[in-house]
């Protein structure tokens, strides 16, 4: 059983490790400097979390798991699928902290297996959400594509947009995501619930 400073103590590091990640990157995150933005003892990184890797994991599921609720919700309510994209494209102007941590943890990642699996566990639930959400649009709009490959084509559209404004580019993403909603209300005729 987590004792109540116990799980007081992981969310102030888990906190911190989310500031640090945002400010500064996963280079600029150590337990030192980790713990004294904790404002608290080194040593418990390891010992509550094993180790930095699995501490960073943590954040990103917490912080997934916050969105991911956010979007289930959007995606249920009664209203047209059109108002529920616009809704989410303007998200990825107001989620900059939560990108700025998933595209530091993938790359750290790459060469790290274990936390691999928690970046791939986030990926997962998103899949999830997106195949949920997409399931009925895609009958309604006559998109003639697996609804997995769809999925798929909606991740890397999103994460391609992202990569971009993370280095600070939005060359013709305007002009996309325009010609985009001109398909969807020109195909919508009432049916893209």
């Amino acid at each position: 059983m987590v004792t109540a400073a116990r799980a007081s103590t992981e969310d102030r590091f888990l906190d911190a490790a989310e500031r640090l990640l945002i400010r500064v990157g996963h280079a600029g995150v150590t337990t030192r400097v980790l713990a004294e933005e904790a404002g608290a003892n080194a040593g418990l990184v390891h010992y509550y979390f094993g180790s930095i890797d699995q501490l960073f994991a943590r954040v990103l599921a917490r912080f997934t798991d916050r969105l991911i609720e956010r979007q289930r919700a959007m995606y249920a309510e009664d209203r047209p699928f059109i108002e529920k994209w616009r809704q989410a494209m303007g998200y990825l102007d107001v989620d900059r902290d939560y990108q700025k941590i998933w595209y530091e943890l993938q790359a750290l990642a790459w060469n790290r297996p274990h936390l691999r699996q928690g970046v791939a566990a986030v990926n997962a639930e998103w899949r999830a959400v997106l195949t949920e959400a997409l399931a009925g649009p895609r009958a309604a709009y006559g998109v003639d594509l697996p609804l997995d490959a769809l999925v798929a084509l909606v991740m890397t559209f999103n994460q391609g947009l992202i990569l971009e404004r993370l280095s600070g580019i939005r060359t013709g993403q305007d002009e996309l995501l325009g010609a985009i909603e001109a398909w969807l209300v020109n195909h919508a005729e009432g049916r893209g619930r």
